[in-house]
């Protein structure tokens, strides 16, 4: 595989995510739709990583600003506020009780403003790859 191998893989594998993200909400299952939208905007920061740096194989973080910012992707302050914010819905399943107090906050209007706002910045990466 080549580079543009690579950042296709990342890519497409983000959009499946994306799209998964969607068809999750729709059955209600809102945290778990929040939890794939945190892997949809990091797939696509790992094909924008790919993309500006030398190497094909990104680094394994989940952290999204660190990542954005390895990834040479510029971000305003209100994107870093988003990044702290989402990086919250990538919980480690060793800590149930934290996974419960997330079950509990992501009410369906919640889920929505997250999910607009994953798909917008999402989009944004996704136009520089």
């Amino acid at each position: 595989m080549d580079k543009v191998d690579y950042i296709n893989y990342w890519r497409e594998s983000a959009e499946h995510d994306l799209a998964s993200m969607y068809s999750i909400f729709q059955t209600g299952k809102y945290d778990w739709a929040l939890i794939v939208g945190h892997l949809a905007v990091e797939k696509v920061l790992k094909a924008l990583w790919i993309k500006n740096n030398t190497q094909n194989f990104p680094p394994k973080i989940h952290n999204l600003k660190k990542l954005a910012d390895e990834a040479k992707f510029e971000i305003t302050e209100e994107q870093q506020i988003l990044f702290v914010e989402v990086n919250e819905f990538n919980i480690e399943a060793r800590y149930p009780d934290y996974k419960f107090q997330f079950f509990k906050k992501c009410t369906k209007q919640f889920t929505e403003t997250y999910i607009k706002k994953n798909s917008e910045i999402f989009k944004c990466i996704a136009e520089k790859t």
